[in-house]
Order: structure tokens, then sequence, then C-alpha cells
């Protein structure tokens, strides 16, 4: 990768992202409106909320990076853009690495935003930091980018590029731990969750809710998340070939 070129590709898509609208609502302001909806159907259950929301924190940013990015890549596959890109210096891993930082620094400002609204607005408790849910819910978002621009590659039209979600992402939310204990699943069910890797982001954020300082436990998850990140990444630009000699 050029740290120039990477620099230029990073620009590029924060610029279109700035001047989509629509994305920039999707982004910010639908989480917040679902966050809004938990809080009111778990109104008096203080404890149940504080849960269920810290986990949303970090699922929210991954289901609508994911869809985004799909499509987003498909559209850059499927217009062209992709084909003249290739004809400039720019690398496959620059184009996706560009693809994950501008997607994080949106994120970052998604993470800030849903987390400020819970713990202040909210009155979201845990016991560990607030920094440490919005570090990982980045990551999360990061893994919903990365897996979308693996998954774009097998697309030809928008729709189809939606229908990975339920292939995906859906899977991960119902054997992350959110609904079943991942130790009271069935074997098999378990065997799968573990290779899940947003079965680890959410173990990261339920040990931010449960201890005060970092553990263990938690980085050790956030360092499987950033390494199924870079995995999604590295094989994404196996997939970036040029259509025309």
């Amino acid at each position: 990768m050029s740290p120039h070129i990477l620099a230029s590709t990073i620009g590029r898509i924060v610029r279109q992202l700035r001047h989509d609208r629509r994305t920039i609502g999707l982004v910010i302001v639908v989480p917040l409106l679902l966050l809004t909806l938990l809080y009111f159907m778990f109104d008096g259950q203080g404890p149940m909320f504080d849960r269920i929301a810290l986990v949303m924190l970090g699922i929210f940013p991954f289901i609508i990076m994911f869809l985004i990015t799909s499509i987003a890549m498909l559209r850059e596959r499927t217009s062209g853009t992709l084909e003249r890109l290739f004809t400039t210096p720019v690398g496959k891993l620059d184009l996706l690495f560009g693809y994950g930082i501008a997607f994080g620094l949106v994120a970052a400002v998604q993470a800030t935003v849903a987390a400020g609204l819970a713990y202040w607005l909210f009155d979201l408790d845990t016991a560990g930091s607030l920094w440490l849910v919005i570090v990982i819910a980045v990551a999360n978002a990061v893994l919903g980018v990365a897996l979308g621009l693996l998954c774009s590659a097998f697309a030809r039209t928008e729709f189809q590029a939606v229908q990975f979600m339920p292939v995906v992402a859906i899977p991960q939310i119902l054997l992350c731990g959110l609904f079943v204990a991942r130790d009271s699943m069935a074997g098999w069910l378990q065997v799968i969750s573990d290779v899940l890797p947003l079965s680890y982001s959410v173990e990261a954020l339920t040990e931010v809710g449960a201890h005060a300082d970092p553990t263990g436990t938690m980085w050790r998850d956030l360092g499987i998340v950033v390494g199924a990140i870079i995995l999604a990444l590295l094989l994404g630009a196996t997939t970036l070939r040029r259509r025309t000699a």
C-alpha cells in the first residue's frame, strides 16, 4: 500500500459519503431511533435495558455498515468506477483499506453519538468506561465494512447484495449470545458460534458491562475481531479483478 494513495482513497470515499444525505441519515439517525425504541420497550426494566442496549451499540453499526458497504462497492463494480480506478496506481489493498478506514471514521461518529444518547439521556449503566464501548462499536462497524466488501463480489445487483444480510449477518446475531448464552447452546451451535466474529465483539461488550477495568478476555476478543477484519479485507482483495485486459 502507498500512504499517499491510501489517504487519497479515504478522502474520496469520505467526500462521497458527506454528500449522500440518505446514507448519513441511515448511519447517524437510525441507531438513535432504534435505541429510543428499545428504551421505551424496556421502560422500568433498567437492568434488561442496560444489557440489551449495550450489545445493540455494537450490533447496529455492524448491520448498517455491512448493508451500506456491500451496496456501495457493488455500485463501484457495476458503474465501471472500479475499472477506471485500476487504470491508476491505486492498489487493491489501498482501495479496501481505504474503505475500511473511511467507514471507520464515520462509525466513530456514529458510535459516539449513539453511546452519548444511551449513557446521558437513557441512563445506560455499565461498570466499564464509555470509550471502551465506542472502540468496540467502531471495530464492529469496520467488521461489517470488511464483510460487506467481501460479499459484494458475489452479487450482481443491489437486491442480491441485500440478500447476503440473512446469510452473513443474521446467523451471527442469533448465535452471538444475545438471546441465549453461548455455553447453553447445543454443542454444534457452540462450534459455529465460536468461529463467528460477532460472538467475540458481543462478549467484549459484555465484559465492559460487567467489569470496571479492561479484562484480558475483552482484549482477546477485540483482537480476534480485528484479526477477522484484516482477514476479510485480504480475502476481499482476491475478488478485485479487472474485467478488461
